[in-house]
């Protein structure tokens, strides 16, 4: 199944795409709701927009060091536990909408990501139990500001400038996926290939992030877990490749979809 946020008639809601037609409802209907609610309304989808598949109050956690490939080509060791911060909701956009380059920053960087969707509440989870609280998956940008990442030791000034990442296009469900590590994942900046890599090159799989992260916060239906990225950032170039006002980001995940993005500068 493939979920979506969309405005409809100006107003947000989830759905479920069906191939041309996304089924939804005259009322908001919880995601951890959607599956079993009556779907009453079918409307075509180039009459819909797609919006950022995360509500305002979701959580947001970002694991860094995450691919062998990538922590080798940034020069540092594999942690011996999951590296983490968070973003806000309002940093991340949704499919086709403009990634904003800031003025105070040169250093702007992408990072293709694959990103879990929480679909049922869950604390201190079992490993052995975290796939029943994945509701499914999604794509995730975590743009991110490197000179401001490098003022302190924590990350958080550096991936949280307003829209400097994005999310999307929508939720494909647990069961429509199948086996992760058999996935590849890419990013493109205007169609040159960056990012290219593996899934199985996790050093912490998803059942280990959800049971570590759900040890010491409890994670709810809709919350968000990106699970890092690969080698190829912009920042491991010589000379580095910055994103620029004009740049096209896409990235992909194989059975997942494409979450496409254009820059701008600010203000424009």
């Amino acid at each position: 199944m493939k979920i979506a946020r969309i405005d409809l008639d100006g107003t947000e809601r989830w759905g479920v795409i069906d191939d041309d037609v996304i089924r939804t409802s005259d009322s908001d209907i919880p995601l951890a709701e959607l599956a079993a609610a009556q779907l009453d309304r079918s409307v075509p989808r180039s009459d819909t927009r797609l919006l950022a598949p995360v509500d305002v109050t979701s959580k947001v956690l970002c694991v860094g060091l995450n691919y062998r490939d990538h922590i080798l080509e940034m020069g540092r060791e594999l942690p011996s536990h999951p590296v983490l911060f968070t973003r806000f909701p309002d940093s991340l956009v949704g499919p086709e909408e403009p990634l904003v380059l800031p003025r105070a920053s040169e250093e702007y960087d992408y990072e293709g990501e694959l990103a879990i969707v929480i679909g049922r509440h869950g604390r201190a989870i079992a490993e052995e139990n975290t796939l029943d609280h994945v509701l499914g998956y999604t794509l995730l940008n975590d743009g991110s500001l490197r000179d401001f990442q490098r003022h302190t030791i924590r990350f958080t000034a550096g991936k949280n400038f307003e829209a400097s990442g994005a999310i999307g296009p929508w939720i494909v469900t647990r069961d429509e996926v199948g086996l992760l590590s058999e996935r590849r994942i890419r990013t493109r900046v205007n169609g040159e290939v960056r990012q290219e890599s593996d899934l199985g090159q996790f050093v912490f799989d998803v059942s280990r992030l959800v049971s570590y992260i759900s040890t010491w916060t409890p994670l709810r239906p809709g919350d968000i877990i990106a699970t890092g990225t690969p080698a190829g950032v912009g920042a491991s170039f010589d000379p580095p490749k910055w994103l620029r006002a004009g740049d096209r980001v896409e990235i992909d995940v194989d059975g997942i979809g494409t979450l496409a993005n254009p820059v701008v500068a600010e203000g424009n």
